[in-house]
Parts: C-alpha cells; structure tokens; sequence
C-alpha cells in the first residue's frame, strides 16, 4: 500500500481544453407495472437480495393531499435538499399514510413544467426503471399547476456530504471504489433500458441507502423543468460540448462521471482542467485524497486516475462507454465480503417496524340481549354456569323419544351417571363432568342439547375452545332452533379469536330468543 507517484502511464489530451469558470455550485392509479425487462442484471440482483434489497412497487400517480400529508404540509424541517437559483427545488422527506414506505419527494417551482401531460408522460418514462443500484422512482403528481415526483428516500447522505464535509470519518479507499462500480452499474441499466441521458450528475446525486450501499437519484433522469438547463453546478465541471450547444449527449454523462471519480480520488471538487494538468504532470500525490493517509493500493489508484483521465477527453467520441466502465471498476473490486454499512462507518440497519394499527372498534349486537346473551357477551362463563344450572333441562322436552324397552334396560344407568354429572357441574368441578356427561353421551340412547351445552361450558373452563365449539354445534344439531346452542358457540368462537364470527353467532342466538318469545306470547 502506498500513495501513486510517477508510475502512471502517460496519458493522452487534446490540445483544446474546457473553458473553466469560477463560482459555486386524483384517486391513486397504477401507471404501469414492473415487466421483465425492467428487471436489474442477474449479478448485480443477487448482491442487491443478499444486501437486504426489496421490490419497487410500480409507479403511482399520487394526488397532492396524499403528498401534503406524508410530509407534514411540506414542512420546512422536513427538506433535505435545495438547488437552484431563481426558482430553487426543494426535495422533501416524509412517509406515506397508507404503507409507512419512506419516501423524498422533489417539488418543482410553478409552471416548471406547463403540461401536465408532458410531465406525466417524463415521469412515466423513468418510473419504468428498476434496479437496486437507483434510488428508484415510485410516483408522481401532477394537480393544477403542481409537479411533484417521489422516489424511495435514502436515509444516509449523499456522496458529497461524506467526502466534502464528513465529521467523524472519511470514506476508505475499497468503498471509494464501490461507489464508483456501483454509479457506474446504475449508469449502464439506465443505457441498456433506453435512458441513457441523465442530467447533472455529481457527488450530489449519490445516495446511500438504509444499508450504506450508493444509489444514483432517479430525480437526474428527468430535467429540472421542460426547457430548462441540465447543469446546475459550476460551469467548470460542465461537459465542453454542452457549453457550445446546450445539448446532453450519452458522452455528456461519461464526463460527468468523470468528474465524480475526481471527486473520488480527491475527497475535494477540483476543476476537471486542473485535474488533467496535475495528471499530465504526475502530481498524482496532490491529487489523491490526503485524509485516507496513503491507505489504498497504488495499482488500483492508477486504473482510476487513468479511467478518470479517459473519461473527462475534451472530444465526446474519445470517451469509453458505460459498458467499458462498468467491466474495467469491477476488476478493481475489494473486501466484497464487507456490509457498505461497515465501511461507510454507520450503525447496521434494523427495519423499522410501524406501529400497528388501532383496532377496530368491537362489533354491536343488532338486538337486545337477554341475560344469557348479555353473559355471553362479556364472556362471562360464571354468569353462563349459573344459567345453566338454573335452567335445568326444560329446553330438552320432546327430544327424545324412547321405546318402553330402552326404558328399561338402559335409562337407570344412563340416568344415574347424567345425574352424577349434573351435581358436579353444579359444584364446578368441571372435569368430573366432562367424563360423567361423557359417558352419557357415548351410550347414544338418549341425546340431550342440554348437556351438549353443559358439557361445551365445562370446556372453556378447562381452556378447551375447540372442544367447547364441537358440543355447541352438536347442541344446535340436536335442537337447531335452540338460542342456548348459538350462544355457546359464540362465546367458543371468542375464545378462539374468531371474534367477526362471534358476533355473528350472539346476533343469530339473540333473534332465535327473540322469535321464541313471540311465539310464547302469542297474538
């Protein structure tokens, strides 16, 4: 390890260089969903996946008062950027109602874009991208003279932040080197999906995401405003051709990307004329970035510089393609195995989990409640055991009817052990009943709803709610018109967290007692 001396090949420049120049930088619908093409390389999808990345839903048109809402009005505290001048953009973080998704959304001044259609169909355009290396887009809104796009929200900076004015630590040499393979990843996706042009890029429209992996903004994708200019920045990292024409070109975004990797190589924004003369001169060590302390390998610093020098040719047509960039930084790749959290020295990410939603409010019975559905309401099964007892087995006439034989072979015992089970039911001793009514049941000669229902409460008080819901329903077979029936079940299907078909079940009983007492009444 050590810092680049005069080992660099010599490299080539025009005789013409760059002018340089002082100064500072309705109802949501679906558009369209995610297709196959849209889908990241296969090499660059698997690092993404084992890197925690999840799937894009497909581009929305929001309406404003979702927007509004999600940002907190677009509050003042909520802005993360501002760019430009006269009619500045401002980018706003915020959170959306209806998914708790994080979202940036970038506010265009008034009538930056005058068609709403023109914008939307901009929009639509760079909505169709999809890959782990875009801060991707996800929406956009165009109400009244609004324009408004959103992309998913990157939490951790951008590119500029950590080189030009980091507070705790640089950024190492391997993850310098990753920022640039993966820009260049981004670049190369965008060109293969017909979206080669990408305006104004710097160190400002690189991103890092929850798990410190960089992402290019997708905002670079479309103008600041329908004629509007693609070059905010100083005019001195401005593409040469752009300042004779006004025009970006595929080459314009090579030399943009060559000024980011002199941002790289520097840890400071140096005009790229200077830089070319410090190159053509092999000052390579007051061109290297003083704060990584000569911690990277002169080998790989010398691929960049020479890359960079490439790149930044005054000539469009002397300026490789993203497919050579991509190929040459992704041999120059270290510590693959190290989390870009780690080496971008931030806390691992840990997904935020909402809050879950308030529950719905109970459900109301639709009738008045007698006091065995008012116990059965409030799940009270003392309440219901007393009933019960009480009630005895009157609701049982007229559902049996027994030969005289059966009467007597088989009622004494079948009687004797019914009436052992009714006085430990009484007394609550619950499991005794269970086997006492047990054994009345199995003998099969006579059938009781009563002690199907008996048996059903003795059930829940041995925390037993699916026992508890088969003597229920086998109650309602016995006697289908019989309320008692449809309340057991009601507080089993409770207890079993069923609580939509609870409700369902105390209304049905709560009719069924209702009916029954107008037939008792009579006209």
């Amino acid at each position: 390890m050590g810092c680049c001396g005069s080992s660099l090949r010599a490299v080539t420049h025009p005789e013409k260089k760059a002018p340089a120049a002082a100064g500072a930088a309705p109802p949501r619908r679906s558009s369209f969903s995610v297709n196959h093409h849209q889908a990241p390389a296969p090499a660059a999808a698997a690092r993404a996946a084992a890197a925690g990345w999840r799937e894009v839903p497909a581009l929305e048109e929001f309406s404003l008062g979702e927007l509004r809402a999600a940002t907190g009005g677009f509050a003042a505290e909520n802005i993360v950027s501002e760019s430009g001048d006269k009619a500045p953009n401002f980018v706003y973080k915020g959170r959306l109602e209806t998914t708790r998704r994080a979202i940036a959304v970038k506010k265009f001044p008034k009538m930056a874009w005058p068609d709403p259609k023109q914008f939307a169909e901009e929009a639509k355009g760079a909505g169709k991208l999809r890959h782990p290396r875009l801060a991707n887009l996800i929406g956009y809104c165009c109400d009244g003279d609004e324009r408004l796009l959103v992309a998913e929200f990157m939490p951790n900076d951008t590119l500029a932040k950590h080189l030009f004015h980091w507070e705790n630590q640089t950024i190492e040499w391997a993850m310098r080197l990753r920022v640039a393979y993966y820009i260049a990843e981004a670049l190369e996706y965008c060109s293969t999906e017909g979206r080669p042009l990408y305006h104004d890029l710097n160190a400002y429209r690189v991103l890092f995401d929850e798990h410190g992996d960089p992402r290019l903004s997708c905002f670079g994708l479309m103008k600041n405003s329908r004629d509007g200019k693609s070059y905010s920045t100083n005019l001195a990292y401005t593409p040469p051709e752009y300042l004779r024409n006004g025009r970006v070109t595929p080459e314009s975004v090579i030399f943009s990307f060559g000024t980011v990797l002199l941002d790289l190589l520097s840890g400071k924004r140096i005009p790229p004329s200077h830089a070319l003369d410090m190159i053509r001169t092999n000052n390579i060590q007051g061109l290297m970035d003083s704060h990584l302390e000569g911690n990277y390998s002169t080998e790989e610093a010398t691929a960049l510089v020479d890359l960079a020098s490439h790149y930044l040719q005054y000539e469009p047509r002397d300026r490789p393609n993203t497919k050579r960039l991509v190929s040459v930084l992704e041999s120059l790749q270290t510590k693959s195995e190290v989390p870009s959290h780690e080496m971008l020295g931030i806390p691992k990410y840990e997904e935020e989990v909402p809050p879950p939603p308030p529950p719905p409010p109970a459900p109301q019975p639709q009738h008045p409640l007698s006091p065995m559905g008012e116990a059965c309401s409030r799940m009270d099964l003392t309440a219901i055991h007393q009933i019960l007892v009480n009630t005895h087995y009157r609701d049982d006439e007229g559902t049996n009817e027994l030969s005289f034989q059966e009467w007597t072979q088989q009622m004494r015992d079948m009687l004797d052990a019914r009436k052992r089970g009714d006085f430990a039911f009484r007394d609550k001793d619950f499991k005794a009943a269970i086997d006492l009514y047990t054994q009345f049941v199995d003998v099969g000669t006579m059938v009781s709803p009563t002690v199907y229902a008996r048996r059903s409460l003795c059930h829940l008080m041995c925390d037993q709610p699916d026992a508890a819901l088969r003597d229920a329903m086998q109650a309602q077979c016995v006697n289908p018109d019989w309320p008692t029936a449809f309340y057991m079940q009601a507080v089993a299907l409770s207890k079993l967290n069923m609580q939509s078909d609870a409700m369902d079940m105390l209304n049905e009983a709560s009719q069924l007692e209702e009916k029954r007492q107008k037939t008792t009444r009579g006209p």
